[in-house]
């Protein structure tokens, strides 16, 4: 699997499942219908965004960098959308091991997420094997199309 980053190019191939991933209503709190302008400006806007790809095919994406300006500035985020059809296959574990190391290159101390869906079980039991601990969870601050109101989990990792 090759991780490299992401060009205008791959706005294409990434839009389908970003647009899945928002519609279904259980991760991201994206709002729903959104044209692909204004889906790419959210996602391909970021500091840096890479895609994981396997036989030229885009099997996922994330986005990465500092998680607040300023004074802030030495915490970095990361955001990681992975297509359905490639579950299952460590594409998110590619993409968070990727994020990592560019993290700690780039000079961060640690790495936090915002808001980590306490229901998306998959994703917290992946940030917790590469090493987060939840350090919060702000109650119902996620409407899940699924569960209704769900907490938002803040995880973080020293690097």
């Amino acid at each position: 699997m090759l991780i490299r980053p992401a060009a205008d190019a791959d706005w294409a191939s990434i839009l389908p499942f970003f647009t899945a991933i928002v519609e279904a209503g259980e991760t991201y709190a994206y709002p729903a219908g959104l044209s692909s302008v204004e889906a790419k400006t959210l996602w391909l806007g970021q500091h840096r965004v890479v895609v994981a790809q396997e036989d030229g095919v885009v099997l996922g994406s994330a986005t990465m960098g500092p998680n607040r300006p300023g004074r802030g500035s030495h915490v970095a985020t990361a955001s990681f959308m992975v297509d359905e059809t490639a579950r299952g296959r460590g594409v998110g574990r590619a993409l968070g091991e990727h994020m990592l190391a560019w993290a700690e290159d780039a000079g961060f101390r640690a790495v936090q997420f915002n808001a980590v869906v306490e229901t998306n079980t998959g994703a917290v039991r992946l940030w917790r094997s590469l090493g987060f601990d939840v350090v919060g969870t702000v109650p119902e601050a996620f409407d899940s199309r699924t569960h209704g109101l769900v907490g938002l989990h803040v995880m973080h990792r020293f690097l």
